[in-house]
């Protein structure tokens, strides 16, 4: 899928365009991975769980959840509700925390700015298209035969040689820094709460 322009959407009163990045936490439902992120959530600080990216037109987003592939779905208005979203997404009931600004503050042109965000955009669409399955192997973020939903955000961005991954690693337990975090991303990223 080609995207012809960079998208401009509100979500929570909070500006979003293409390629910028949905923050959730966990708001008492099924998420397929909630259950691990509550438990790793334990071991690694942090209230982001989930990460959905915003690719336009309209309230047009892309995720890896519940479905147990990667979709692409509709907000249905400019304010996140996700019972309302139940039909699209599957059992996700998360709260949103605010958005993730990977370009931010990177000191790129303008041009350059928007041609990653249009190549984000198609290659978020791309999985979803061909419905890529969840990816359980956590510790293998590299793959592109499987996403899980902070891996989905890292390997977009990772084409255009901006790094996600910061390397976090869960206390005790060595090799975990392949693992791309959800709360990872907030950190490394600009971002903004309502």
């Amino acid at each position: 899928m080609h995207i012809g322009k960079v998208y401009s959407y509100t979500i929570n009163e909070l500006p979003v365009q293409t390629g910028d990045l949905i923050c959730t936490s966990d708001a008492g439902g099924a998420l397929q991975a909630g259950q691990f992120w509550r438990l790793i959530g334990k071991l690694i600080p942090g209230e982001i769980e989930h990460i959905a990216v915003y690719v336009g037109p309209g309230d047009r987003c892309v995720e890896v959840g519940a479905r147990g592939h990667v979709v692409a779905y509709e907000l249905g208005g400019h304010t996140w509700n996700a019972h309302g979203m139940i039909d699209q997404r599957g059992l996700v009931i998360d709260s949103f925390y605010g958005i993730a600004y990977p370009l931010e503050g990177r000191g790129l042109p303008e041009e350059k700015i928007e041609e990653i965000r249009k190549s984000v955009a198609e290659y978020c669409l791309h999985q979803a298209e061909t419905r890529k399955p969840y990816n359980l192997n956590f510790l293998d973020s590299q793959t592109e035969k499987a996403f899980y939903c902070s891996q989905l955000a890292y390997k977009a961005y990772l084409r255009h040689d901006i790094d996600l991954n910061t390397g976090l690693e869960i206390p005790a337990v060595s090799g975990t820094g392949s693992v791309v975090f959800p709360q990872e991303i907030w950190n490394c990223c600009a971002h903004r709460k309502p």
